[in-house]
């Protein structure tokens, strides 16, 4: 089988795109979702999405992490809106379903993507960390000194042995000043640090508003791979209107045979 490929980032969370709407692809070979996004022996990336065709919105985006298990992603979302305008699916506005439903998007000037995400409900404040869903699990714990941090040995150990089998995607945070946080992310899925997580983002943000350090409704994540903006509305406690701000980077396209 030989097939086109498309690589995009964003904030340095890499994705192998594949234009799906013939149906060609073998989505149930998980060996080969495995292989294309390995680093050594495939494509290489975080995660493997597909752009189908979807009967009630512009298209539908199906999202294999890099171990083939599937979930919502925040940055690939905005990296699949950025792809399907260079398809010609959409110009700047968007709907599109996802693993969580259907979500909005926007094309920026500054080719940048505003990505709606659903509304968080539940945000759970333990003594030491948050706990929540944002189209995917996340924990959240504050740090120190976030740049030497174990993020890998720490965030595996969270992962595993707090939240079990299912797991939890593992973030930890270091506030700059009153609405800006530097924050690093350990992925399931990926079962290893990534440069940013927009899922990851979104519940950072509303995690640090919600324990109260920051009251701003407008938050600055600095990941590894870059800066993104989580925006929200609170109503009744529940975090609506929440947007997801940051870069959708075209790589590469290429053609491999498998």
């Amino acid at each position: 089988m030989n097939f086109t490929f498309y690589k995009y980032h964003g904030a340095g969370n890499d994705f192998v795109f594949i234009d799906n709407r013939n149906d060609f692809f073998p989505k149930q070979n998980k060996e080969l979702i495995v292989h294309l996004c390995d680093r050594h022996f495939g494509i290489g990336a975080d995660g493997l999405i597909l752009i189908e065709n979807h009967s009630n919105t512009d298209f539908e985006m199906i999202y294999f992490n890099a171990d083939s298990s599937q979930t919502m992603c925040g940055n690939g979302a905005r990296c699949a809106v950025a792809f399907a305008k260079k398809l010609g699916i959409i110009s700047t506005s968007t709907t599109f379903t996802a693993y969580d439903g259907s979500h909005h998007a926007e094309v920026n000037e500054d080719d940048t993507v505003s990505l709606e995400m659903i509304d968080v409900e539940k945000v759970d404040v333990m003594e030491n960390h948050v706990f929540t869903n944002t189209g995917t699990l996340h924990h959240i714990e504050m740090v120190h000194d976030i740049e030497n941090y174990p993020v890998v040995e720490r965030g595996r150990k969270i992962r595993t042995e707090v939240y079990g089998k299912e797991g939890s995607n593992v973030n930890f945070i270091e506030q700059s000043d009153r609405n800006t946080f530097h924050i690093r992310t350990y992925e399931r899925g990926v079962e290893d640090e990534t440069l940013a997580c927009g899922t990851g983002v979104t519940a950072a943000a509303i995690a640090v508003h919600k324990i109260g350090k920051t009251n701003d409704s407008i938050v600055n994540l600095i990941a590894v791979g870059g800066k993104l903006q989580v925006s929200f509305d609170v109503v009744d406690e529940i975090y609506k209107n929440v947007v997801l701000t940051g870069p959708a980077a075209f790589v590469f396209k290429g053609n491999i045979s498998i």
